[in-house]
C-alpha cells in the first residue's frame, strides 16, 4: 500500500496527470451546462444541445447514446493516449540511479516494488475513468432521464486496455529506462492496431502466403486496442458481442509483457 500511495504522490506531482483529470472536469461541465430542458408543469418538454431541440423520447434516447459512445470513443483513443503518455515516466524515474539503490535497500522483494508501482500508476488513470464515465452518466441521466446502464461497460473496458498497454510500458522501461521510448512503443502499438484488425483486407491485398500468416501472428500476438475499443462502443449501443477474443488475447500479451518486466527487474544488477 505505501508504494501505491508513494506512485499516488508522484503522479498527482506531475502536471499532465492534473490535466488529465482536469480535462474529465471539463468535459464533466460542458455537459452540466450545454444541456438544457424546458420543464412544463413538472414535465419534460423539450431537450436542446448544440442548438438542436427535441421533445421526443426517442430521439432523446438516441441523442443520449449517441453521446455515450461519443465519449467511450474518446476514451479509448485520446483519453488512453494521453494516459500512456502520463504513464511513460512513472517507471523510468523509479529506476534513476541513487533513488532504485533506495528502493532496494529496503526489505521488500523486487516484484513488490515493481507490482505496487504498476497497482498504483493503473489505480490513478482507473479512478479519472470511472470519474469521467460516472459523472457524465449521472448528469445525462438526470437531465434526460434516459438511464442506460451499458455506458458503465466502459469503466471496465477502458480500464482493461490501459492495463494491458502498462504492462508493456513496465517491460520497455525495465529494458531501456527511457520514458521517451516507453511512450514511443505504446504509441506505435496503439497506431499499428486499427491497421493489423484489417485482416480481411490484409488477404486480399498481400500477393504470398508467408506475409498473410506474417499479418495474422502480428495481429494475434499484440494487444487488440481497436477491437477492444469497438467492443466498447457495442456495448454502449446495446449490441451482442460476438467474440471474446481481443479481451483474452491482450490479456494473455500483458501478463506475457509484465512478467518478462518482473522476470528482468528481479535479474538485473543494479
Amino acid at each position: 500500500m505505501a508504494l501505491i500511495g508513494d506512485t499516488f504522490r508522484e503522479a498527482f506531482a506531475r502536471l499532465v496527470f492534473w490535466g488529465f483529470y482536469g480535462l474529465s472536469t471539463a468535459l464533466i461541465l460542458f455537459f452540466l451546462f450545454i444541456l438544457k430542458i424546458d420543464v412544463i408543469e413538472g414535465a419534460r418538454a423539450t431537450i436542446s444541445l448544440f442548438g438542436q431541440s427535441s421533445g421526443k423520447a426517442r430521439e432523446v434516447d438516441e441523442l443520449v447514446r449517441g453521446l455515450h459512445a461519443g465519449i467511450a470513443t474518446f476514451l479509448y483513443t485520446w483519453g488512453m493516449a494521453l494516459a500512456v503518455f502520463a504513464s511513460s515516466g512513472l517507471i523510468p524515474t523509479m529506476l534513476e540511479a541513487g533513488r532504485i539503490e533506495t528502493l532496494l535497500s529496503k526489505p521488500v522483494p523486487r516484484y513488490c516494488l515493481l507490482l505496487g508501482r504498476y497497482a498504483g500508476n493503473l489505480l490513478v488513470v482507473a479512478v479519472n475513468i470511472a470519474y469521467l464515465v460516472l459523472g457524465v452518466w449521472l448528469i445525462l441521466g438526470w437531465k434526460t432521464g434516459v438511464w442506460r446502464p451499458g455506458f458503465l461497460w466502459t469503466i471496465l473496458t477502458a480500464t482493461f486496455i490501459f492495463a494491458v498497454l502498462l504492462c508493456l510500458i513496465v517491460l520497455v522501461s525495465v529494458l531501456f529506462e527511457s520514458a521517451a521510448l516507453t511512450a514511443m512503443v505504446a504509441f506505435g502499438l496503439m497506431l499499428m492496431s486499427p491497421v493489423l484488425a484489417q485482416t480481411k483486407l490484409a488477404e486480399r491485398l498481400l500477393s504470398s502466403e508467408w506475409t498473410r500468416a506474417l499479418w495474422k501472428g502480428l495481429y494475434y500476438m499484440v494487444p487488440k486496442v481497436f477491437d477492444l475499443g469497438r467492443m466498447t462502443l457495442d456495448l454502449v449501443m446495446g449490441k451482442s458481442i460476438q467474440t471474446w477474443m481481443p479481451v483474452w488475447s491482450s490479456a494473455l500479451f500483458g501478463l506475457a509483457a509484465l512478467s518478462a518486466g518482473l522476470v528482468l527487474f528481479s535479474r538485473r544488477d543494479y
